[in-house]
């Protein structure tokens, strides 16, 4: 979790039945001692926000202090915004009321929950149990834990067949800054984004990570090291050709790249420091560029 980040307090509620006109939400990020956690709707209505009598409290300051109501619509839920400062974004999209669909995404300040009902909604939650320890929640590529296991056992396909094997590792420029002057809200949407715009150029046998913060990796098999700084150049562009655009703001954005490629089995530790250096040695050369 972030150290700028107050951790999330939450009600607990009863668990969810098998009813298929009752639902829960499953906090899928941030990261933290709440993480997977859910809640039952039950009655009538439920409020989420950041004072003491909502029935699940945020305490992030990025949450109004009642932000949204979750409450029943023709057999169904819906959620309606009350008015907050930062407004609700179901799969988002800013809203002021919507019905919820199964799998739904509903985004609460820096807070998202995923909405599941229907019969199966017990088989559905550990799935999505699952799914976290693998997924990031924000921006719904692999995550840390998922890229390093990953990683193992491509080198050591690496070092049966000594067919080279590659690692991009990228750094936002800046990053904190623009959490400074533009807020956490507008942060969450970069990252979002420019997961979005690089996963799009990443193969079925290529593997594209959130390694942590405003830090990612990709890991390309039987890539050569020339071929790599070339894919490293290519998201560079891709990420600087087009500044994000988050509530009528735009913010040029700039990543710095390092590359690192093996032609035989290496600890993932020492390849990823490999690929980290090059990319620090971006960082202290200026920024926005590519260095393997």
């Amino acid at each position: 979790m972030d150290e700028d980040t107050r951790v999330t307090q939450v009600r607990p509620q009863p668990a969810p039945t098998g009813n298929p006109e009752e639902g829960c939400l499953v906090l899928i990020y941030p990261p933290g001692p709440s993480l997977g956690m859910r809640f039952a709707l039950a009655g009538k209505e439920v409020v989420i926000g950041r004072g003491g009598d909502c029935d699940i409290l945020l305490d992030r300051d990025a949450v109004s202090r009642r932000h949204a109501r979750i409450e029943r619509s023709d057999g169904g839920w819906r959620v309606v915004d009350l008015g907050s400062t930062n407004g609700s974004y179901v799969n988002d999209v800013p809203i002021q009321e919507r019905v919820l669909r199964d799998g739904d995404r509903l985004k609460i300040g820096n807070t998202i929950f995923k909405f599941l009902t229907g019969g199966n909604v017990e088989s559905a939650y550990h799935e999505e149990i699952y799914r976290m320890t693998i997924v990031d929640g924000l921006t719904q590529i692999y995550n840390k834990r998922y890229f390093v296991e990953h990683l193992e056992r491509e080198l050591a396909r690496c070092g049966r067949s000594r067919r080279p094997l590659s690692l991009v590792m990228f750094y936002i420029d800046h990053f904190k800054r623009v959490n400074d002057e533009h807020g956490h809200l507008t942060g969450d949407h970069i990252l979002k984004e420019l997961a979005s715009r690089v996963k799009r150029r990443v193969r079925r046998d290529e593997v594209f990570a959130r390694y942590g913060g405003e830090e990612f990796a990709v890991v390309l098999p039987e890539a050569g090291h020339e071929n790599a700084v070339a894919y490293g150049e290519k998201i560079r562009r891709l990420v600087e050709s087009e500044p994000f655009t988050f509530e009528q703001e735009r913010i040029a954005v700039s990543i710095s790249v390092g590359v690192a490629t093996v032609f035989e089995e290496v600890p993932s530790a020492t390849f990823i420091k490999a690929a980290d250096d090059c990319l620090y040695r971006a960082k202290r050369n200026g920024r926005n560029q590519v260095i393997g």
